[in-house]
């Protein structure tokens, strides 16, 4: 998705009726995956969208702004008449809460739309390929034509799985690596706790490397698949894990923070068992005079995971450097006003002492 997002914060959510007046207002590019490629571009990768507006004056701003902040549109569908996507979007200052009111655009995206030689041209040179999950059924057949492509390329995919759709189970199965919204895993799974989700989503989809999911203000978890040459032999109950995991968390850290366990069996009562590591990431502690707006903090958070995969930045590192990007997301209006340059003081510790971590080349 590449839209149109309409800002407005309010001092308090309004009731019924209610007339009240706006504090700030802004009009500015949103979408999943426009939100999460310009936070890609402006870390230093050279990300290309492929997506379809209309040829009405949001469908022009989307792309203005696309290619403004370092992203190739070259690859975008543009329709003669409908209407681009767009949302409107309460920030509620007082408790800190976004609600967004989406439509989708006319007409959405068909496979007939992404002819054969710019399908080609469009993976060429790639490292990986980005889904978002937010596709009507006809993009969600274009979004297939594209990930059977790069799986027969053997170009690694990343999913953002945020709800549970019709086909996007065909989807998940080409995907190496998988990040997820608070709520999919255990609707996708029907297990009965995350971690158990984590074991089960890794067992559904046996070719994917990792399972991330987002939780907001309480950080994040991921679940890590390993070889099995390196297992230990016991097997280790993945919420028990967990729980002991969670104690020894600094809680007096305000920075993003990430804590491993080893490798080893890791047993879900009921779902089975995967070779693996569990990790949990900590949430920057935004103080309440910063935050203002939650709006687009996962697609950051997507964005900064596709940057440390380009960059072989290691699990422990990625988590929380991911959870800082969107952090400093959160404290400008909208999904992107406040994203940060790779050279943005506040990464740094994140980006250095780490061999294994080319950003540390800066």
């Amino acid at each position: 998705m590449a839209a149109v997002d309409f800002l407005v914060a309010v001092d308090s959510y309004p009731n019924p009726d209610d007339k009240i007046r706006s504090t700030s207002f802004q009009v500015q590019g949103g979408g999943n995956a426009g939100n999460a490629l310009t936070c890609a571009a402006r870390l230093g990768l050279s990300p290309r969208i492929i997506s379809k507006v209309a040829d009405d004056s949001q469908g022009k701003a989307i792309l203005e702004e696309l290619e403004a902040d370092g992203v190739d549109t070259s690859f975008m569908v543009v329709s003669e008449g409908g209407h681009s996507t767009f949302s409107y979007v309460i920030v509620d200052n007082q408790a800190k809460t976004r609600t967004c009111i989406y439509t989708p655009g006319y007409p959405p995206m068909i496979p007939e739309d992404l002819s054969k030689s710019n399908l080609s041209s469009a993976l060429d040179d790639v490292r990986f390929v980005y889904f978002d999950g937010v596709l009507q059924e006809t993009e969600l057949l274009s979004a297939l034509v594209v990930a059977r492509e790069a799986h027969r390329r053997n170009i690694p995919i990343v999913i953002d799985a945020e709800s549970k759709r019709e086909r996007v189970d065909d989807l998940l199965n080409l995907a190496t690596y998988v990040v997820c919204s608070a709520r999919f895993p255990q609707v996708w799974t029907e297990a009965p706790s995350i971690p158990a989700a984590l074991v089960s989503v890794l067992l559904k989809l046996p070719n994917i490397k990792f399972v991330i999911v987002t939780l907001g203000e309480d950080g994040c978890m991921m679940l890590e698949r390993a070889e099995a040459e390196d297992l230990q032999s016991e097997e280790i109950d993945v919420d028990e894990l967990f729980k002991k995991m969670k104690q020894s968390i600094d809680t007096d850290a305000t920075s993003a923070t990430s804590i491993s366990s080893d490798i080893a069996k890791l047993r879900a009562e009921g779902i089975g068992t995967v070779s693996g590591k569990l990790l949990l990431g900590t949430a920057e502690k935004i103080p309440p005079s910063e935050l203002v707006d939650t709006t687009g903090a996962g697609d950051a958070f997507i964005g900064a995971v596709l940057y440390a995969l380009c960059a072989n930045m290691r699990p422990e590192r990625m988590l929380p450097f991911a959870s800082q990007v969107a952090g400093i997301g959160c404290r400008a209006l909208g999904a992107r006003a406040g994203l940060p340059q790779l050279t943005d003081p506040r990464l740094k510790p994140f980006l250095v002492n780490d061999p294994q971590n080319v950003a540390t080349l800066l």
